[in-house]
């Protein structure tokens, strides 16, 4: 089944929020998209967003109102988001040193065996982020040309099942300039396998 455009646009938006919404948010607003349930995520992003005061530019704004205003958002709690006035780039470092206690090494093998050859995706990486003085956090990047919306809510998913409660997926489509937060992380990132376009490029 095709994926709606109004769908895709969501995963847009939340790729663009990334290290700026919480995670305990923002994949749980993927799984609900993953899941079919985009008009959930229509009503109650904006409030979350304006809760966490999360500012979003004119862009942003506009591409949250063209995802999510056709779902159902209330027009008045989409207006009430504080328009970003300062560098909105989130302050994070990445690294591909894996902590000393070595979590998220079986998520590693896991999601390279379940990814590798896979069709319509072309590489996966893992990198650790770091704030200040909290805890390293595992963060999957995938390059994808096909169903990203859905690829992200079953890799959350076996994250989920390894233990992490909030897991930070970011399928990146091939065709979407990645942000500066995705740029950071990319950067800092080692590769866990690639999948079939991948394979059919290097054969080419």
């Amino acid at each position: 089944m095709a994926v709606r455009e109004t769908d895709l646009l969501c995963h847009e938006l939340l790729l663009r929020l990334a290290g700026r919404l919480p995670d305990r948010h923002l994949w749980r607003y993927r799984d609900w998209l993953a899941g079919g349930a985009a008009e959930v995520v229509a009503r109650l992003l904006p409030g979350t967003l304006v809760r966490e005061r999360i500012a979003l530019d004119d862009d942003e704004h506009r591409l949250l109102s063209d995802a999510l205003l056709p779902l159902g958002a209330d027009p008045a709690m989409v207006n009430a988001i504080l328009p970003a006035v300062v560098d909105t780039t989130p302050h994070y470092s990445f690294t591909t040193e894996r902590p000393a206690e070595n979590v998220g090494d079986s998520a590693v093998l896991v999601l390279g065996a379940t990814l590798r050859g896979r069709a319509g995706v072309r590489e996966v990486r893992n990198t650790w982020r770091r704030r200040d003085s909290g805890s390293p956090k595992l963060v999957v990047l995938v390059s994808a040309s096909d169903d990203c919306v859905e690829l992200a809510g079953e890799i959350q998913r076996v994250l989920r099942a390894l233990g992490d409660s909030a897991p930070c997926v970011e399928v990146v489509p091939k065709d979407l300039e990645p942000t500066p937060y995705h740029r950071m992380a990319i950067e800092e990132s080692a590769l866990v396998c690639v999948g079939a376009e991948e394979f059919a490029g290097r054969r080419g």
